[in-house]
């Protein structure tokens, strides 16, 4: 089988996902351990049969909507290759706008912390932007965990890792930035999500009716845990940015909505009322 009959093929099995001939690119470079492009150079290259192998299993998987990344074992996340599979949600470039919101508060010997790091994009990635931070990062799922540490080990990324629900590990602690990235998709969409969506950890994507419950309990308790003048940096969902807004309303001022690289309303960042 050469490399343009294993697309064609791929590209026919697949033809349900939303781009059947980029993810077979993709999966087929991988298996053959070249870059993209120089596999579409070589389109009568021919494959081994271990190679033919491995491609038709993960066409397998793709063909039955297991996120791309989750097969390719990767994700590139603010310039650095992320290890991705099904013990947390596959991070998203538009997350991106969230840590760059962050990043332009952060300054050494600042402490930050970051809530429901699912695989560590943020923290480790605000630790290596800013060395001198000292970076904390917490969840209640303990598979996700372990996979931010794999993450940070590869990395060289020293961040502190907690497990608990919420604010709950840092008890006592405060901090001069809080970022989180929290589940925010409302509950009644649950079964109606691309089907990609639907095999990530449904504890990183819903919160209650409106999709809001995470953020009450984070404008309720994060001042306890931010500096004087600390910030908090939020994710939000599309149309949220209202409802968030008033949320904080009560703890925080200098409430600001930031869109993401598609111009669209992607976070919230705040600073925490004097005496709140």
């Amino acid at each position: 089988m050469t490399v343009r009959e294993a697309l064609t093929r791929a590209e026919t099995e697949c033809k349900a996902v939303p781009d059947p001939r980029l993810d077979a690119e993709y999966l087929l470079s991988q298996a053959l351990g070249v870059p993209r492009l120089q596999l579409l150079l070589e389109k009568g290259r021919e494959l081994t049969g271990e190679q033919q192998a491995v491609f038709s299993a993960w066409v397998g998987r793709r063909k039955a909507r297991e996120p791309l990344q989750y097969i390719l074992g990767s994700q590139r996340f603010m310039g650095f290759d992320f290890k991705t599979d099904a013990r947390a949600l596959i991070p998203r470039q538009d997350t991106e706008a969230v840590c760059e919101e962050t990043l332009a508060y952060l300054r050494p010997g600042m402490r930050a912390l970051d809530l429901c790091t699912g695989t560590g994009a943020i923290a480790i990635s605000l630790k290596k932007l800013c060395p001198g931070a000292e970076v904390t990062a917490a969840d209640i799922s303990a598979d996700a965990l372990s996979l931010a540490r794999e993450n940070a080990a590869a990395l060289e990324a020293r961040v502190r890792f907690l497990e608990g629900d919420l604010l709950a590990p840092v008890a006592g602690e405060r901090f001069d930035l809080i970022v989180s990235n929290p589940p925010y998709i409302p509950e009644g969409l649950r079964g109606r999500l691309q089907r990609e969506v639907e095999k990530e950890p449904s504890l990183a994507l819903f919160a209650g009716p409106e999709g809001l419950d995470f953020y009450r309990r984070i404008a309720a308790e994060a001042p306890d845990h931010l500096t004087e003048g600390g910030r908090l940096v939020l994710e939000i969902g599309d149309g949220q940015g209202a409802a968030v807004t008033a949320l904080l309303s009560e703890g925080f001022e200098d409430i600001r909505v930031f869109n993401d690289l598609s111009a669209l309303p992607r976070g919230i960042s705040a600073r925490k009322k004097e005496g709140a």
